[in-house]
């Protein structure tokens, strides 16, 4: 099982304020943020819920793009929720939120581009 997982992003004042209001209707929120004077040149902002944070945004090494990373909702609400939230923050469209039936009869996603070209997903396991 992971404990946590990071991206590089090349602007992280734009990237923490998109995952700050993305992953909000999650439950998710900023939980700490690790400056360039504590890492000796590095700033990360690590989100999660109540003091731990599983999900990393930083400085230092060069973006990618192309990462994927799924984020569990609650109910298909929230991956709605998600989906607007992420695209009001700048996110681009990369699946509009609905069952994925390939997956399995249940599987309920969204899909969002983050600044860096990340494909962040919500997703719902549950039946409706």
């Amino acid at each position: 099982m992971l404990d946590h997982v990071g991206f590089a992003v090349t602007d992280y004042k734009t990237s923490k304020a998109f995952y700050e209001k993305a992953l909000l209707p999650l439950g998710i929120g900023l939980v700490m943020e690790v400056t360039p004077e504590q890492t000796g040149g590095d700033a990360h902002a690590g989100f999660g819920e109540g003091r731990k944070p599983y999900f990393w945004i930083g400085t230092g090494a060069k973006p990618k793009g192309g990462q994927h990373v799924a984020f569990a909702a609650a109910d298909r609400k929230s991956v709605d929720a998600f989906y607007t939230a992420a695209i009001a923050a700048g996110g681009r469209d990369n699946g509009k939120p609905g069952l994925r039936p390939i997956y399995h009869p249940d599987y309920y996603g969204a899909f969002v581009l983050d600044p860096d070209g990340n494909n962040i997903e919500a997703v719902c396991h549950n039946p409706a």
